[in-house]
């Protein structure tokens, strides 16, 4: 078409002050501004956050108010979840059965205008998680309006040597994911109806039920102008860096074990950014181990990105990462990624621009790091000419401006009918 694609822009959670998803909906927002007329609708709470950054309300984006039921449910969500950082199923499990309310009122809104034709695509960017089902597909079906879904991310299984630390992340529903969702009242539906269903991970993608048409898009972005690679490395050892939250199935412990024998040696100095509960367990294993990495705890972006872009690599043995964030923010600083060979990490980093351990119980993965960490100590150049291919690959392919590109491509396919399968903008994750 020769003029610019119509979108209704669904994102409940967007939010240019916040983090997770929050993030993600409303940088994907911003970005699509490039390729689209959107209008963004979402949830009251993100109202104020958005108006500071410029946007105007009734214009450019509207806010649904569904407080007095979202509310009470995220607080008992926190309650159940046992603790910041842990319980995320059951938080989102909770915080999900407000949604469909949301979708209802958003209906109340903008039906009478997606019946007049105002929008060409109705585009739901938030919720992530592939098991909310969307009232509005049936309804966006009988009106012939087509719908866009993604991108979806989630519920990756859990490695069966990593039990211990499912038990510790409190992630109960995870046990009865599988089976709970194939009975989600209008799920199957929802993704069926959808014109294509953009999906952030392999995993989701094969959760799909059968005839849902799909793209493999990964949710999270990188701004190239936030994370630029530092021209002051200080001289000395190679240098790894560790980022995200101090929980257990990032592996942060992994982490340090990993590098010890370095550290000991004088061979490698370890910045660890981020904060959680196993702060102080952490601290405690550094010591018994004889080594003093440099935990610097939360920071803000900026700053974070200051001291990591230092660094020669990432070193973030994460086993059940959904999108990888973290890691994508390391490839545009031209860090060298050292990832396990798992779900969202393991997708992004192409062979040729970091290094993917296989998975494997705890003890396989610390011994493949630092096997890995020992060649690198001695070649440092490998892990310099490794983070510059991964910086180029976040750059050409992984920046925000990129993914709109990247969904402009399927909003013109589905503008042109949809008939054939989805284009695939990014080329599927190659085997290592």
């Amino acid at each position: 078409m020769t003029r610019r694609p119509r979108i209704l822009l669904i994102a409940e959670a967007a939010n240019p002050e916040w983090t997770s998803v929050p993030l993600v909906g409303w940088n994907l927002a911003q970005a699509l501004r490039q390729v689209a007329d959107i209008h963004l609708v979402t949830q009251v709470r993100n109202r104020e956050a958005i108006r500071r950054a410029g946007w105007r309300e009734g214009e450019e984006f509207t806010a649904i108010d569904t407080e007095s039921l979202a509310g009470p449910l995220w607080r008992l969500g926190e309650r159940l979840r046992g603790g910041p950082g842990r319980g995320w199923t059951t938080l989102q499990a909770v915080a999900a059965l407000s949604y469909p309310l949301f979708e209802h009122r958003l209906w109340q809104r903008f039906g009478p205008a997606l019946r007049a034709g105002a929008w060409d695509i109705v585009h739901r960017i938030t919720p992530l998680s592939p098991t909310i089902p969307s009232p509005l597909a049936p309804r966006l079906a009988r009106l012939g309006v087509p719908f866009l879904i993604g991108p979806l991310n989630g519920g990756v299984p859990w490695p069966r040597a990593f039990d211990a630390a499912r038990r510790a992340e409190r992630e109960w529903l995870s046990y009865v994911r599988g089976g709970a969702i194939r009975l989600m009242p209008g799920r199957r539906a929802t993704f069926r109806q959808a014109a294509a269903v953009l999906c952030g991970s392999l995993h989701t993608r094969a959760e799909m039920p059968p005839g849902t048409r799909t793209v493999w898009l990964p949710e999270n972005g990188v701004d190239p102008a936030r994370f630029a690679p530092s021209a002051d490395r200080p001289p000395g050892p190679l240098r790894a860096v560790f980022l995200g939250r101090l929980v257990p199935y990032k592996g942060p412990d992994m982490a340090i074990e990993a590098a010890a024998p370095l550290m000991r040696e004088g061979r490698l100095e370890f910045d660890i950014i981020g904060d959680g509960p196993l702060m102080e367990d952490l601290r405690a294993q550094a010591a018994a181990l004889g080594i003093a990495p440099a935990f610097h705890g939360w920071l803000p972006q900026e700053r974070a990105a200051r001291i990591a872009a230092r660094a020669d690599l990432l070193l973030f043995p994460s086993v059940r990462e959904f999108g990888g964030g973290a890691v994508l923010e390391a490839m545009a600083l031209g860090l060298c990624p050292l990832v396990v060979d798992y779900a969202g990490p393991a997708e992004l980093v192409a062979p040729g621009t970091g290094i993917r351990v296989p998975l494997g119980d705890r003890a396989a993965i610390v011994a493949a790091l630092g096997g890995h960490l020992a060649r690198l100590a001695e070649a440092p150049e490998d892990a310099r000419r490794l983070g510059s291919a991964a910086r180029a690959r976040a750059l050409a392919l992984f920046t925000w401006e990129a993914k709109a590109q990247q969904i402009a491509q399927i909003y013109d396919w589905t503008l042109a009918g949809a008939r054939d399968a989805p284009p695939q903008p990014i080329p599927l994750p190659e085997a290592a």
